[in-house]
């Protein structure tokens, strides 16, 4: 299947819906850099605090299906959170090696901020021991903030499959994660929706916890910057304002999403009948898929 080259058009024939199952990867970390950007340290550092949440994150959003899974009696839904399942819980996987295997090496001590993460996923947003009505509403509540994480990790990952980050000599393999990665949430981004959808949340639930969801997301992607910058010998110490400067700057050169097209996105799902198949192509994530280096090496 050939790979489509960063600029060109998406392929006309999409295949809709796909069989999920989760993609053995293998990365060779070796030697890489902190800033896989050479010319964007900043924008390297934002990308690279994906990796202090994707792993806790995921790891609460396979915990919640698995209790979810039980009160489906839709066939066709079920083998979606199963393969769902399965593809989070090999990205969580394989960004935890790059804490270990990358920061690590590179002087980083991830651990500060990764145990706020564990706090944030496993107790805050974590499985709840109340039973009844307000058990089951507290899992409607876990499965309607997946949905909208979800909605911007298929953003994101759309971004990433058509950003030319060549022009900015990122190291391939970083480019490869991420993109193997984004091409995934690409492929699955209509599950969380229909799942949350299934248990109930309707559009007024999901537009507050919208809401709610897209600032914290972006104070935890920015205070994650910030946390790298600060450890990074290679950069000062900036504080907010002069950081914040700098990612706009990123932003401006297309080493990140801009963020006028990040809140239109988001404004999306306020829309009567939003549907997240609009974000993305599949037969664009396939294709790259098919032909990621980490995924043919496994």
């Amino acid at each position: 299947m050939k790979l489509l080259r960063w600029g060109e058009q998406r392929p006309e024939t999409d295949p809709g819906e796909v069989a999920l199952h989760a993609r053995n990867v293998r990365f060779d970390w070796s030697d890489t850099p902190l800033h896989w950007m050479p010319s964007e340290p900043i924008g390297s550092h934002l990308i690279n605090a994906l990796n202090l949440l994707l792993p806790e994150g995921e790891r609460m959003f396979c915990a919640a299906y698995s209790e979810a899974l039980p009160y489906v009696k839709d066939d066709k839904l079920r083998e979606a959170m199963l393969g769902f399942i399965g593809q989070e819980s090999m990205h969580a996987e394989t960004h935890d090696r790059v804490l270990r295997e990358v920061f690590a090496a590179n002087g980083i001590d991830p651990l500060p901020y990764v145990r706020q993460a564990e706090y944030l996923f496993r107790k805050t947003l974590g499985s709840s021991d109340v039973d009844g009505a307000v058990g089951d509403q507290q899992l409607v509540e876990r499965l309607a903030i997946i949905a909208c994480l979800e909605h911007f990790f298929a953003y994101l990952g759309d971004w990433i499959l058509n950003a030319d980050l060549e022009k900015f000599d990122a190291d391939p393999r970083v480019a490869d994660l991420f993109r193997w990665h984004g091409a995934e949430e690409v492929e699955h981004r209509h599950v969380a929706h229909d799942v949350a959808v299934y248990f109930g949340a309707g559009y007024l639930r999901r537009a507050a916890v919208m809401s709610l969801v897209f600032p914290v997301f972006l104070t935890l992607i920015v205070r994650g910057t910030k946390f790298m910058v600060h450890q990074d010998p290679a950069l000062p110490d900036l504080g907010y304002p002069r950081l914040l400067t700098r990612v706009f700057g990123a932003m401006w050169r297309g080493a990140l999403p801009g963020m006028p097209s990040l809140l239109r996105s988001a404004l999306s799902t306020f829309e009567p009948g939003y549907n997240p198949e609009s974000v993305g192509s599949t037969a664009q994530a396939v294709a790259y898929l098919a032909a990621s280096p980490a995924a043919r090496a496994s």
